[in-house]
């Protein structure tokens, strides 16, 4: 249980950084967020916590959005990461690859022993 918990606030901490790394590559709309994330274990997400992170990431300047017609239904906003949103990734990163050392370095020095 309280492993449960701790997984949840690390989840919650990452999540739009993880959003940040899926819009690197190309736009996205917020669906397609949802269903990526959802096929990555422990990251599985709903609209209704995507749509609010994403006005956020927009209001920061980490996100601008453009609005695009589909061929299935009506237009859909999709989301970009700015230069700002990369290099916020981009340090993120750093800083998430050294917890982890980290982490990993106590959590094998107490099997050890």
């Amino acid at each position: 249980m309280v492993a449960e918990k701790v997984f949840t606030q690390l989840r919650r901490g990452t999540l739009e950084f993880c959003v940040l790394a899926l819009l690197q590559g190309e736009p996205r709309y917020g669906f397609e967020l949802v269903k990526a994330l959802g096929e990555v274990d422990g990251l599985v997400t709903t609209e209704g916590t995507i749509y609010p992170l994403l006005a956020r990431l927009r209001r920061e300047g980490l996100v601008e959005t453009s609005w695009q017609e589909s061929e299935s239904g009506p237009p859909r906003r999709y989301y970009t990461s700015t230069p700002e949103g990369s290099r916020a990734l981009a340090a993120f990163t750093a800083d998430w690859q050294r917890f982890c050392t980290s982490v990993d370095k106590i959590l094998q020095s107490g099997r050890r022993g």
